[in-house]
């Protein structure tokens, strides 16, 4: 069953009424499902491959929140490629916050289906990713990356015969399916299906972790490197310890009198699926100690483009990242991201989510993808530098930290 016909079976099968005009890819409305009345959030392919700026993802937020509330279930169509990259910060911004109300709703135990369209990218991939169920439409790509940005990270032509054989192969309904789990092939024999609840997250990460095992196969463990350096002794004059191993900092720092936990990646690489399973590892483990505050020291550009990592389904590992980071805040830790050099991408949308407080050294930069990849997307190659007043404005930064670096 192709994207548009998977459109055309959720709508008649759950008797889809409209509630109010759509906004821009967005329509709401309410229906019903095994007996039961749904809510239905429709993301259609009709501006700027079915992105979500900041009205779409603003109103996302406010149905989750009802969702959350009221813990009824949801069904989501998504034809999108994630957040608006011409609308800039304030699509990233209006993300992170429809993210957070998503990752809230996740954890009430709502049951939340997500039927994927042609295109279902970025954002909206890791937003699928939080359902407790994914239809594949029989045309679906489903991926962090879209082919384009696959290709160029490959250093192919995109319209090369055998890269898109390969990209099909990794990112393809048949390649979803084949993962097993919730991934299912929408058709139009089968009944349209909720879960009973939202699946356990704990468990989940455990799944994930095999995934990643098979495919990183028998490497020798990685050596522990100390950490010293000259922004974390401005961060905590007090003191701190920090260490990294296989690119995931971890550590301690005394802070403001007390004690905040450290964890990070910091060495400006792309975050694949290990490392990002590797740091959701480090705050499930944290969960049975939960620590007052826990400060996330990132410098990570984006998220990895690399088809290895789009093959285990990139985009379930950072909405595994956010959620665990999401379940320690909701045990009581303040979670603060805290950025030393460039943070962008589904890095971004993982870690500020759920943090309390993003902040931003003096002179650090948040995008919402790297430069080459916008300019693959809108043929520019997006360098504007942003003062912070900016960040703020569009809720993509809370705070910025000088550290006595300038005046």
């Amino acid at each position: 069953m192709l994207a548009h016909q998977a459109l055309s079976h959720l709508k008649t099968e759950a008797a889809f009424q409209p509630i109010g005009e759509p906004v821009g890819n967005l329509t709401l409305g309410r229906g019903q499902l095994q007996g039961a009345p749904v809510h239905l959030a429709i993301v259609e392919n009709r501006i700027a491959s079915g992105s979500l700026g900041a009205r779409e993802s603003d109103r996302l937020a406010s149905l989750f929140k009802v969702v959350a509330a009221q813990r009824s279930p949801l069904l989501m169509y998504l034809d999108s490629a994630g957040a608006r990259v011409s609308e800039g910060l304030p699509a990233l911004g209006a993300f992170r916050h429809m993210y957070r109300a998503a990752l809230a709703m996740a954890a009430s135990g709502a049951p939340v289906a997500a039927i994927c369209g042609a295109n279902c990218f970025g954002g909206a991939s890791m937003l699928a990713s939080l359902a407790g169920v994914r239809h594949f439409s029989a045309n679906t790509r489903f991926a962090m990356s879209g082919p384009a940005i696959l290709a160029q990270s490959a250093g192919v032509s995109v319209l090369d015969e055998m890269f898109q054989a390969m990209s099909g192969a990794a990112i393809g309904t048949d390649a979803r399916v084949k993962l097993g789990g919730d991934n299912i092939a929408a058709s139009a024999t089968v009944p349209m299906r909720l879960p009973v609840a939202a699946p356990a997250a704990a468990p989940r990460h455990v799944a994930l972790g095999e995934r990643v095992a098979a495919l990183r196969g028998s490497k020798p463990a990685a050596a522990v490197e100390k950490i010293e350096r000259k922004d974390f002794a401005k961060l905590y004059p007090e003191g701190y310890s920090a260490s990294q191993r296989a690119g995931v900092l971890t550590g301690e720092a005394t802070h403001r009198g007390g004690k905040a936990d450290l964890l990070g990646v910091i060495d400006g690489q792309l975050l694949g699926a290990a490392t990002a399973w590797a740091l959701a590892d480090a705050v499930w483990q944290k969960l049975a100690s939960p620590p007052a505050i826990l400060h996330l020291l990132v410098d990570c550009e984006s998220h990895a483009t690399s088809i290895d990592d789009e093959r285990i389904m990139l985009s379930v590992y950072l909405a595994d990242l956010a959620a665990a980071l999401h379940a320690l805040a909701a045990a009581g830790a303040r979670v603060e991201t805290t950025v030393l050099g460039k943070l962008g991408g589904g890095v971004y949308v993982a870690l500020a989510a759920p943090s309390e407080q993003v902040n931003l050294l003096y002179g650090k930069e948040i995008q919402l993808l790297p430069g080459r990849a916008i300019a693959s997307i809108l043929g520019d190659a997006g360098s504007t530098r942003f003062e912070f007043a900016e960040y703020q404005q569009a809720r993509v930064a809370d705070q910025e930290l000088k550290l006595g670096l300038v005046d």
